[in-house]
């Protein structure tokens, strides 16, 4: 057995942490620094993950509800919408609350007030919709359950 391994200072660095490591994995695969939409979308859906992780799940609704769906790639549309739907029903799924989606990349989670015939915007996806407005059940249509249980 031999001492060199022992007498090898044993010294501790502080590197980069693992968000710093994930940020530059980040930059890389969408461009750096530039702000190209693939780069912003990569980076939103990567800070409302964060939020997610963190317990704010209403902080990462948020972050999703800014996505600008009319000018990302169809698959990208596709990625962001499984993200916010996860969101959502983690965040609204056993309130009963109701999913409109009027088209591709734009979708709202919205819940009953009153007598059912208006509902209340809870959270939203690529649309001028912002949480908290009023809309008539009777305009809608596609409504379906936000938890998946039929319609």
């Amino acid at each position: 057995m031999t001492t060199a391994a022992s007498s090898i200072p044993l010294t501790t660095t502080t590197g980069p942490t693992l968000e710093d490591l994930v940020d530059r994995l980040i930059d890389s695969i969408f461009g750096g620094g530039t702000e190209a939409p693939q780069q912003s979308l990569a980076r939103t859906v990567h800070d409302a993950r964060r939020s997610r992780q963190a317990g704010d799940l209403d902080g990462a609704l948020a972050l999703l509800a800014g996505v600008d769906t009319g000018t990302t790639e169809p698959h990208q549309v596709r990625w962001v919408y499984a993200e916010w739907l996860d969101l959502a029903r983690r965040r609204f799924g056993n309130s009963g609350a109701l999913v409109y989606s009027p088209g591709t990349g734009a979708a709202a989670v919205l819940a009953a007030r009153g007598d059912g015939s208006t509902l209340e915007v809870l959270a939203v996806l690529g649309m001028r919709w912002r949480p908290g407005k009023t809309v008539s059940r009777r305009s809608l249509r596609g409504l379906r359950p936000l938890d998946g249980s039929g319609s």
